[in-house]
């Protein structure tokens, strides 16, 4: 090479800088009278009255002026202010409320000072004053500043009035819908003019949006997941069969058991529509609103679930959380110990009216403790519910190595819905769980180890972290196959676990490598094996004389 000269931006001469300049435009909304091409030209215009060249354009289309975070052009312009790399002197604007619509009057201000200590002029083409810095420009700037932001806040204001109308009337003002519902546009005589895909809306100011049913599968899926909650009074398992059956999220991502519960607390499902349930105003703070002021529209749209199944389903739900306070749960549970004659987790989760045991422990510190303040001795040692959070943070450590190196040696993973527990090419599951100490109940029994597993749990390995004595440390790590019909509770001896074959390791990286092998060889083994019948091109069968054949 040469020693050609190299003319970087950063080190253009200071007077060559003078004459440059970079534009700045923003557009809220596609409908916006400040158009993009509109600003434009007042700045070109500006530019050219003043002997300025435009080099570098910074834009943000479709973002509103009220925060920074989502503006990738200001950020960008910020940036190359503060880092020295702008290779003009003036930043041209086509008014203040361009710059932004900042409620707090001082952020704006502070943008434009960050260009100004960089020797950066900020003027806005379209106003009536010169930002030149005097008391007059400062004074008249800061008012417009106001102004900017007092807009928004009166056309917030205005918008939630006629949100709120429209919903009363039984459209839908904005937002999402649930899955299996579209959203239907009609004109101003209730004619459907087609379905809105995600991203679309409305134009036309006579135009509103309906709700009504959407695919048939989907809504199939919506009538099965009310059903079946019914049955297992349980999201989460509700949640592991959808993506069993493989039943496509709108997202593709797994079904879990929070999507499950907004389905069951969704009364769009009952033809009532629910507006106000949350506020968002100005993009400030995400809030949820009281009941008295939620909007509800009923029978406004087709519905999909009966009204009898959505109230079984709601009364369940409602019924299962209970907000008391301490003494009023401590009577309640009183009231429970001394019908049924004992206290147990499980007769705790089940009788209506009472605190689940995660709200016990919360307020009562453990179960022992609970168990203490009622006069309750029970039978079974809960030593392992205090030390459970010196454990479950190995749990999900132990999880991520597996995934991480599943993942590595080219297998897909994913949750499937559960806690703890990893899904591999679609397949196999592999559920980490935790061993518990248990003492022998007599002298002459040997201690035990304990894995509690949810309900259903698929077919593949469990990776238990097996603990010491009192559960207070690690002992080893151990592995054994399930065939998806285990029992909630797996119990096994030192010598039973030498007996069914359940191999333990010292290490977690030895584990995660003797699962990986084992994934690896199945998922080789099921590459290398023909395909299924159901797979195989079908022959034409010769029809029955006597009706369709029965399956």
């Amino acid at each position: 090479m040469g020693n050609e000269l190299v003319v970087r931006k950063s080190s253009l001469p200071a007077a060559q800088k003078v004459c440059r300049a970079a534009q700045y435009v923003r557009m809220s909304t596609e409908r916006q009278q400040y158009s993009i091409q509109n600003q434009a030209a007042v700045i070109a215009a500006y530019a050219h009255a003043h002997n300025l060249t435009l080099v570098r354009t910074y834009r943000d289309e479709g973002e509103s002026g009220l925060l920074i975070k989502n503006r990738a052009g200001l950020i960008q312009l910020l940036e190359d202010v503060q880092a020295g790399e702008a290779d003009f002197a003036h930043v041209l604007v086509y008014d203040v409320s361009r710059w932004g619509r900042f409620q707090d009057v001082d952020e704006s201000a502070h943008y434009e000072f960050l260009c100004k200590r960089a020797g950066i002029r900020v003027a806005y083409c379209a106003e009536q004053f010169d930002n030149d810095g005097s008391m007059l420009a400062s004074i008249v700037k800061n008012i417009k500043r106001v102004m900017a932001a007092e807009y928004s806040r009166e056309l917030s204001a205005k918008v939630y009035a006629g949100q709120c109308r429209f919903a009363r009337l039984g459209y839908k003002p904005c937002g999402k819908v649930g899955y299996g519902l579209v959203r239907e546009l009609v004109d101003e005589k209730e004619q459907s003019k087609g379905a809105l895909k995600k991203g679309e809306r409305k134009y036309l100011a006579t135009d509103h949006i309906r709700v009504r049913p959407g695919p048939p599968k989907e809504v199939a899926a919506v009538r099965w997941i009310f059903s079946r909650f019914l049955e297992v009074k349980c999201e989460t398992v509700v949640a592991w069969e959808l993506n069993k059956r493989k039943v496509p999220t709108r997202t593709g991502k797994p079904w879990t058991r929070v999507m499950v519960g907004a389905i069951l607390r969704d009364e769009s499902y009952i033809g009532n529509l629910v507006f106000n349930r949350r506020s968002w105003k100005l993009r400030q703070i995400r809030s949820y609103n009281p009941p008295e002021q939620w909007i509800r529209a009923e029978n406004c749209l087709e519905p999909i679930i009966e009204r009898a199944v959505f109230t079984r389903v709601s009364k369940f739900i409602q019924e299962r959380r209970v907000d008391l306070t301490e003494d009023e749960m401590l009577v309640r549970l009183r009231r429970t110990l001394h019908k049924e004659g004992r206290l147990s987790i499980s007769i705790i989760d089940r009788t209506p009216g009472l605190p689940c045991v995660a709200t016990c422990q919360t307020h009562f510190g453990s179960m022992r403790n609970l168990y203490r303040l009622l006069g309750y001795t029970p039978k079974r040692n809960y030593e392992f519910l205090e030390l459970r959070p010196l454990w479950s943070g190995q749990k999900v450590e132990l999880a991520a190595g597996i995934g991480a190196a599943v993942r590595k040696a080219g297998c897909r993973t994913s949750t499937g819905g559960w806690t703890d527990s990893l899904r591999v090419n679609g397949t196999t599951c592999v559920s980490v769980r935790a061993a518990r100490w248990t003492p022998g109940k007599e002298e002459t029994h040997s201690p035990h180890w304990t894995i509690q597993c949810d309900a259903h749990v698929p077919a593949g390995w469990i990776a238990a972290i097996r603990l010491s004595e009192h559960n207070e440390a690690v002992l080893d790590y151990v592995l054994l196959p399930t065939d998806g019909r285990v029992k909630r509770t797996i119990r096994f001896s030192e010598a039973a676990r030498e007996r069914r074959s359940i191999v333990s390791f010292k290490t977690p990286d030895a584990l995660v490598r003797a699962i990986t092998r084992r994934l690896t060889k199945k998922n080789r083994a099921s590459r290398a094996m023909p395909a299924p019948m159901s797979k195989l091109p079908k022959v034409a069968q010769p029809k029955a004389k006597n009706g369709p054949a029965r399956h």
